[in-house]
């Protein structure tokens, strides 16, 4: 294994990267707060922007479309773990990461899952509001920091995809860091 260094967990888009998650996790927590304590729409019920979309109190225990509810204190803690696990190991990419796209999409699933992960610690759940629903079909119920999320997760599918999508890396060109 390698020696643990500096390099090793901060690279050259890691600002990037987390200025991106920083203030995605502060949007996230100001859209909460405002509305669960400012609009109340735990006291609305249903309220309904268009046909199509409604702003609605959903609290989530699982995880992606309700999956793997955490009923306990445990198994929130569990939840909670992996989650922060799973965010280290971004961090850890992110250090990595040759593209400002890719630092960004990072940046945006670090904040998003972090802002999640508050929703845990706080309230045992994650609190969702936003329900897209057409001709008698419900799409899950989601938050902004599931915006966050799947936009960064959409960015970096874009890449692995498409590579070279946000230009040539570092290392294109060259095998094991020597030139071509």
């Amino acid at each position: 294994m390698k020696d643990l260094s500096r390099k090793t967990f901060w690279g050259p888009l890691s600002l990037l990267g987390f200025a991106v998650a920083i203030a995605g996790f502060a949007i996230d927590r100001l859209h909460k707060w405002w509305m669960l304590d400012i609009y109340e729409i735990g006291l609305r019920g249903r309220v309904e922007v268009t046909p199509f979309f409604d702003l609605v109190m959903a609290w989530n225990k699982g995880v992606s479309y309700g999956l793997f509810q955490a009923e306990t204190t445990l198994g929130v803690l569990i939840l909670v773990s992996f989650a922060l696990a799973v965010t280290f190991g971004l961090g850890l990419w992110l250090a990595r990461a040759e593209h400002r796209a890719i630092a960004l999409a990072i940046g945006l699933i670090i904040g998003g899952a972090v802002g999640n992960v508050v929703d845990r610690l706080v309230y045992g759940a994650v609190a969702d509001f936003f329900s897209f629903h057409a001709f008698g079909f419900y799409w899950y119920i989601f938050n902004v920091a599931d915006i966050w999320i799947v936009l960064g997760v959409m960015l970096i599918l874009l890449d692995s995809v498409w590579p070279g999508a946000f230009g040539p890396g570092k290392n294109d060109g060259k095998a094991d860091g020597k030139p071509a």
